[in-house]
């Protein structure tokens, strides 16, 4: 895909070298734009395998890692980011819904319980990587079971882990966050940019390197 450049946002930060997002997510692209910077978005379109009796947070880093070097072995000068989320509540992994009836039980097992968010990520850049699982805890209020009906009607909670979207609709379903908002969200930025920078990969606008993009 063709490099996503936001021109008109305000630019904290610039590229020192051609940087990939691995991920199709919208979420991650936004947020990763939010920064002002020049990247590509390539997908890695790869199997992700189920949860194999592994810690929640070694199974989404190894998704993370198969994502990330499947797109590296393709752009082997560029940068690569790549990330994936899971939900752990009562220590089962939610992932994305694969039909209505699951996402139903998820958004059941989530109401009025407290869960656990995982992103990780992996950023390869040639023989340099960084590697983290940030984790988040998210308390979610009582849902009624018509609540959950409506919430299903709209369409958002398939294609997210844990089956709900706290950036969107599900935002008021929310009653408290401990760790990072962007990273429930799919990408935590905060993470995510202090290792871009130490890798040489960014840098912030008007700084020495200008002229470079």
């Amino acid at each position: 895909m063709c490099p996503h450049h936001h021109e008109k946002r305000p630019r904290l930060f610039r590229v020192l070298r051609p940087l990939v997002l691995a991920s199709k997510s919208p979420r991650r692209e936004e947020l990763l734009a939010r920064l002002g910077l020049t990247f590509e978005i390539h997908p890695a379109g790869v199997d992700e395998p189920p949860p194999s009796g592994e810690p929640p947070a070694e199974y989404t880093l190894s998704l993370a890692r198969l994502k990330a070097q499947a797109v590296a072995s393709r752009f082997p000068k560029k940068a690569i980011l790549a990330a994936d989320t899971v939900v752990v509540c009562e220590g089962k992994i939610l992932g994305k819904p694969r039909h209505r009836a699951e996402a139903q039980e998820m958004l059941r097992l989530l109401s009025g319980n407290r869960h656990e968010v995982i992103t990780a990520y992996v950023i390869l850049a040639g023989s340099q990587k960084r590697e983290r699982a940030v984790r988040s805890k998210v308390f979610f209020k009582e849902l009624a079971p018509e609540e959950i009906e409506a919430y299903l009607e709209t369409g958002e909670p398939f294609d997210k882990a844990g089956a709900y979207a706290i950036q969107g609709i599900a935002s008021y379903m929310v009653r408290e966050v401990r760790g990072s908002v962007t990273g429930v969200i799919g990408l935590p930025l905060a993470e995510v940019v202090e290792d871009l920078l130490n890798l040489g990969i960014i840098t912030f606008a008007g700084g020495p390197h200008e002229g470079q993009r």
